[in-house]
């Protein structure tokens, strides 16, 4: 249960994140998830799999949310 309980913070985290944009979770799997940002208009901005090891830890989600985002301006 604690998996689940540690997808669920990411997921939070990562609406927080990325708002105004709509986090959507898709294929949650084995310990691993894969989130889509889409926009008002409901076009996919950005589409990554996050594994346990990226999820788990602030420091580790902290850098996956600062490298989309540099994405997302690129």
């Amino acid at each position: 249960m604690q998996t689940h309980h540690q997808i669920q913070a990411a997921i939070g985290t990562l609406s927080q994140a990325f708002s105004p944009l709509k986090c959507l979770i898709v294929a949650p799997r084995k310990g691993s998830f894969s989130f889509t940002l889409v926009d008002e208009h409901g076009v996919a901005c950005h589409t990554e799999r996050l594994y346990r090891e990226q999820y788990s830890r602030p420091e580790p989600l902290q850098a996956v949310i600062a490298r989309t985002r540099q994405s997302l301006v690129a």
